[in-house]
């Protein structure tokens, strides 16, 4: 088992920061944010990664180096334009056998230990499996909204203006070996990117894809409401005490 963070991306929402660096290399109370799903992989067990970037991959080098301050071993994979999530992750294959993964979006963080549920995915033979959390039906215009029938996950619909569900789709998404020819396969969408939603619905159309609904908080820190909060999160999760 293997992992991949995904930290590319333009961060125009992150702007002005983001127009010196990644924002991935912003920080998220007292680290860098890049730091929390390297911990998170880590922590699950999972040391040997691919960390997939931009045009600032050579900042990403000079922070982390080959992964050992953090307890992983690093991999390096660039990008080049904006092609979509489904695009950067086929930018690892090369760096990887025939084997499964566990992909985190760099600027989501966790605070489960995800190990339960990638060891769920390990028990299985293929296929793939997604991790839900419940927000309120305002924010889940921002995510993928998952359709559930029981334990089955019959649909993923990407940022609806009115969500059927309360269910989104968190950044962390485990793949058997076949995803990335399923990738190569795909077409772009409107917006000319190869969306991680279509991989998802393709596993979801066979009766190969699988969920879990996370018990503790998750959050991304992609805009800077969303960064605000999982900083105040992580510095509340490692008993800081806030003063007026």
């Amino acid at each position: 088992m293997r992992g991949i963070v995904l930290a590319g991306g333009l961060g125009t929402r992150m702007r002005p920061m983001t127009r010196v660096t990644n924002k991935h290399l912003l920080d998220v109370f007292d680290e860098p944010m890049i730091h929390f799903p390297i911990l998170t992989l880590a922590r699950a067990g999972i040391r040997d990664l691919v960390l997939v970037t931009g045009e600032e991959i050579d900042q990403f080098k000079t922070l982390l180096g080959d992964g050992d301050e953090l307890g992983v071993r690093l991999s390096y994979a660039q990008q080049e334009g904006e092609q979509g999530i489904a695009h950067a992750l086929l930018q690892a294959a090369p760096y990887l056998d025939d084997e499964p993964v566990v992909v985190i979006l760099g600027d989501n963080i966790f605070q489960e230990d995800l190990r339960p549920y990638i060891t769920s995915f390990e028990e299985r033979s293929g296929g793939g499996k997604l991790l839900l959390k419940r927000v309120s039906l305002d924010d889940a215009r921002r995510f993928g909204v998952a359709s559930v029938n029981g334990d089955r996950i019959t649909g993923i619909v990407e940022k609806p203006q009115n969500p059927d569900s309360d269910l989104v789709v968190v950044g962390c998404y485990m793949y058997d070996a076949r995803v990335f020819d399923l990738i190569r396969s795909l077409e772009p969408s409107e917006r000319g990117e190869y969306e991680i939603t279509d991989v998802n619905n393709a596993y979801i159309s066979t009766g190969e894809m699988s969920f879990d609904v996370l018990r503790g908080w998750w959050t991304d820190a992609g805009t800077p409401q969303s960064k605000l909060k999982a900083s105040i999160l992580v510095a509340l999760n490692k008993g800081v005490t806030f003063h007026a």
